[in-house]
C-alpha cells in the first residue's frame, strides 16, 4: 500500500476546513464579546478567550507530534514525520501566542510583565525544548536520520506538558487552579464557559489548517528534492568515453 502523500487530506479535513473554522473563529469572537466582564477583572478577562484556547492547541500540537513520531517509530511512513514536523511548528507558534498574551494579561493583574512562576518557566521552557526540536531538523540534511532522531525527540519531549499543566497543582503559582477540568461543576460562569469553548473549538480548527497547509507544502518540497535528484543522477555508463574515430596508438 502506498502511504498518502498528503496526511490530513482526507474528509476531516476536505475543502471544507477553511470555511467551517472561518465560521468557527467568528463565532468564538462574537461570544467573547458578548460575555460579561469579570467581576474582578472586568474587560481585562476576554484575554482569556484566546490565551487559554491558545495554551490548548499549544498542547494538542505536541500530542499530534508525539503520536506521529511514535507511528514513525513504527511503520517509517515519511508523511508521519511531515506530520509530526508541522504540528511541532504550529506548537511552537501557539506556546509563543500563549506566553505573549499571558504577559500582556499579567501586566495589569500582576503588576508585571513577566514573574518567576511555575507556570510561566515551565511554558518557557517547553517553548524552547520544542524549538530545539526544529533546529535539529534543520541540523540534520539525511532525511533518514533527520526523521529517526526527530521522532525519539519527539516522544521525550512531550514530557514537558504534563509538567506544565500540572504545575499549578504540584507548586504554589500565582496561576489559578483548574476552572473548567475539575470533577464538580466548573467554577466559571456558564456564559463564560460557553465562549472560551467555543474558542477552544477555533482554535483546533486552526491548528488543523495550518498543519495540515504545512504538511502539503513539505510534501511538495519532498516531492521536488526527489526529481531533482533523479534528474541529475549519473546515468550509468555515462563515465565511459567513446574511442575516436581514427586514433593511432
Amino acid at each position: 500500500m502506498t502511504p498518502d502523500p498528503h496526511p490530513g487530506s482526507g474528509p476531516l479535513f476536505g475543502r471544507r476546513l477553511p470555511a467551517v473554522t472561518a465560521a468557527a473563529v467568528v463565532a468564538a469572537l462574537a461570544a467573547a464579546m458578548m460575555s460579561p466582564p469579570d467581576y474582578v477583572q472586568g474587560e481585562l478577562v476576554r484575554l482569556m478567550y484566546v490565551h487559554v484556547p491558545a495554551a490548548w492547541a499549544a498542547y494538542l500540537s505536541y500530542a499530534v507530534t508525539l503520536a506521529a513520531s511514535v507511528g514513525w517509530l513504527r511503520r517509517r511512513r515519511p508523511g508521519l514525520d511531515r506530520l509530526a514536523a508541522a504540528s511541532a511548528e504550529v506548537g511552537v507558534f501557539f506556546t509563543g501566542l500563549a506566553i505573549a498574551l499571558g504577559s500582556i494579561w499579567g501586566r495589569p493583574t500582576w503588576g508585571v510583565w513577566w514573574a518567576w512562576d511555575a507556570r510561566l518557566v515551565t511554558t518557557a521552557l517547553l517553548f524552547f525544548v520544542y524549538l530545539g526540536y526544529l533546529a535539529l531538523r534543520r541540523a540534520i540534511p539525511d532525511p533518514v536520520l533527520r526523521a529517526r532522531r526527530s521522532a525519539v525527540f519527539g516522544v521525550v519531549a512531550f514530557a514537558q506538558v504534563p509538567l506544565v499543566h500540572f504545575s499549578v497543582l504540584w507548586w504554589r503559582t500565582l496561576h489559578q487552579p483548574p476552572t473548567v477540568l475539575r470533577p464538580s461543576d466548573p467554577a466559571i460562569d456558564h456564559t463564560m464557559l460557553i465562549a472560551l469553548l467555543l474558542g477552544v473549538l477555533a482554535f483546533t480548527l486552526l491548528h488543523a489548517l495550518f498543519v495540515r497547509t504545512r504538511c502539503r507544502i513539505a510534501a511538495a518540497r519532498d516531492a521536488l528534492d526527489a526529481d531533482d535528484e533523479t534528474r541529475y543522477r549519473p546515468v550509468a555508463g555515462a563515465a565511459v568515453s567513446a574511442p575516436e574515430v581514427g586514433s593511432h596508438v
